[in-house]
């Protein structure tokens, strides 16, 4: 006899944000409209950051690269999630898995780019003179090639993981992309050691980034108050408040879903933290560096001068 496919279901249902139509419509304007901010806003910063000389240092490198990261993580979930505001949401296994690859590797690589960014800040602040020398052009490259290779290859864990599962009869999955917590609650067979492997691995790795980044925070403050006057002080911390702001925005959502109990409590809050990872914060992180940075303005208001004639 052949073998039994394992996997019987060959599609999912996204069950989305709400069944109730009036609000589906409302809704869908609403992400539409962030969604287009999102991909205008890190588009602008992507043009600002490779046109204009005057901002071709480590830190708007990293931020162009921070934007484009932006734009694809937001781009994996969005717009599948619109498309169910009006029809039934399907989408098959492998592609469900994609996604669940796709999602966790961008957002892995986004935490170690903000944590190469805390110490682009820490370098500038604390070793100004050695600045140009430490943060040369190959360690800002090496930087950001490091930071996509940690997530393409950590997330491959339970992203293989999640393949191997047999899924028998249940396909709704109560979220309005594929996530994984939710996706593996449908598989006909015991999932202990894919919730563990997906609590402490994937927990590991963003409390990993984040304590770098804290780090790079806690040797910044320690050397402004026991070295710097209050008014250089002042001016040091308005250059790390933006990056401080997206750090707190990214990180919490994170935590809020990752780390927090299984019920179906935490499902609609992990829809809430998803949906403001996924579509409110990419959408503000542009609008946060524009209003607390004085050259990104000054070279926006530049690009759109240029722009009348």
């Amino acid at each position: 006899m052949e073998p039994m496919n394992r996997t019987s279901v060959s599609d999912f249902i996204l069950i989305g944000l709400t069944d109730l139509p009036w609000l589906q419509k409302i809704l869908f304007v609403v992400v539409l409209l962030f969604y287009q901010l999102d991909i205008m806003g890190n588009v602008i910063i992507i043009i600002l950051a490779t046109k204009d000389p005057s901002l071709h240092s480590p830190m708007y490198f990293f931020l162009a690269n921070l934007s484009f990261l932006d734009i694809c993580f937001s781009s994996v979930t969005v717009p599948k999630m619109m498309v169910g505001f009006w029809i039934e949401n399907l989408i098959s296994v492998k592609a469900c898995i994609l996604q669940i690859y796709l999602f966790h590797s961008l957002g892995f690589s986004e935490g170690v780019l903000l944590s190469a960014m805390g110490y682009d800040r820490y370098v500038a602040i604390c070793h100004p003179l050695r600045y140009k020398v430490i943060m040369r052009k190959s360690v800002c490259i090496y930087l950001v090639f490091i930071s996509w290779l940690a997530g393409l290859t950590t997330s491959l864990v339970d992203a293989l993981m999640t393949s191997q599962l047999p899924f028998c009869n249940a396909n709704r999955v109560h979220h309005f992309y594929c996530d994984e917590k939710p996706v593996i609650t449908l598989a006909c067979k015991d999932i202990t050691v894919n919730k563990l492997t997906l609590t402490y691995f994937s927990g590991f790795i963003s409390t990993g980034t984040f304590i770098l980044t804290v780090l790079s925070y806690f040797y910044i403050i320690t050397y402004l108050v026991t070295h710097q006057s209050s008014k250089w002080r002042s001016k040091a911390f308005s250059t790390c408040s933006a990056h401080f702001t997206v750090v707190m925005l990214f990180y919490g959502t994170a935590m809020c879903t990752y780390l927090g109990p299984d019920s179906e409590t935490s499902i609609e809050s992990d829809k809430i933290a998803a949906l403001l990872a996924t579509v409110i914060t990419p959408s503000l992180n542009p609008i946060i560096y524009t209003l607390r940075n004085k050259e990104v303005r000054k070279s926006l208001r530049n690009l759109l001068k240029t722009s009348q004639y």
